[in-house]
C-alpha cells in the first residue's frame, strides 16, 4: 500500500535512515580500527623483551646519545663514542 508522504514526514524519516545508517559505519569503522590496532600492536611487540634487572655494584655503560648538548664543544658528534663508563 502506498502512503503519500507529507514533506516534513518525509524529512523525519531520511534523517532517522541517515543517523542509522552512520550509526552501521561507525560501528565498522570501530571494529576496523581495533583489528588494526591489534595488528599493529602484534608486529610492534614481536622483539621486545623484558628489560634486565640491575643490582646494586653492577656495571653499566651509559648512553651518550642525550649527552650531545653538553658535550657539542669538546668533539665532533660523529666523533664521540656511543657509549661511556662501565660506571
Amino acid at each position: 500500500m502506498y502512503r503519500i508522504w507529507n514533506k516534513k514526514e518525509e524529512k523525519v524519516w531520511k534523517t532517522k535512515e541517515f543517523a542509522t545508517r552512520m550509526k552501521k559505519v561507525y560501528k565498522e569503522t570501530e571494529v576496523a580500527l581495533r583489528k588494526s590496532q591489534e595488528e599493529i600492536r602484534k608486529y610492534a611487540n614481536r622483539k621486545k623483551r623484558e628489560a634486565k634487572e640491575y643490582q646494586v655494584e653492577n656495571w653499566v655503560l651509559l648512553s651518550t646519545k642525550d649527552l650531545k648538548y653538553q658535550m657539542q664543544g669538546k668533539r665532533l658528534e660523529k666523533l664521540t663514542k656511543r657509549f661511556i663508563g662501565p660506571y
